[in-house]
């Protein structure tokens, strides 16, 4: 399955307030374009994020889904994106030294995209993971709560 790691400068909690708030998943996933609603109790196993995926007038309405998670260490998402596909994404947090190894797994399991063989889908789906870490890494990093860094 395709796979990226990245190295945070920060802690596993402070990655996971973000994963744990709903309303910025537009902000650091690659092509969600606008949050509609998060259910309340995110990010519960079962609990939705009402997104928008692509850019408006195109946009395509959906969901992502909790399937499951351990707080502060994983996160995993049932992403759709019809009728473009569905996706399983997994975030992996793992406290290093201080810092967080954050990997992000990724299997096409609807969709055109279940058809393409992994060693495609890495290729095809690298740049676009790389560019959810630095985001999400960013986000983590300098995020702001009252006019204060996170600590």
């Amino acid at each position: 399955m395709p796979r990226k790691s990245r190295m945070f400068g920060t802690s596993p909690e402070r990655v996971f307030a973000v994963l744990a708030d709903g309303w910025t998943y537009a902000s650091w996933v690659v092509g969600a374009s606008h949050i509609r609603d998060v259910d309340d109790g995110w990010p519960a196993a079962g609990t939705r994020i009402h997104h928008q995926v692509g850019p408006w007038p195109l946009h395509v309405k959906d969901t992502t889904w909790v399937h499951a998670v351990v707080p502060g260490r994983m996160l995993e998402l049932h992403a759709r994106a019809w009728p473009l596909g569905e996706a399983m994404v997994r975030l992996d947090l793992e406290p290093v030294n201080g810092a967080t190894r954050v990997t992000l797994t990724y299997d096409l399991i609807a969709g055109v995209g279940r058809f393409v063989p992994h060693l495609v889908q890495s290729v095809l789906l690298g740049p676009r993971s790389t560019e959810m870490l630095s985001r999400l890494n960013d986000i983590a990093v300098r995020r702001r709560v009252g006019g204060q860094v996170m600590a």
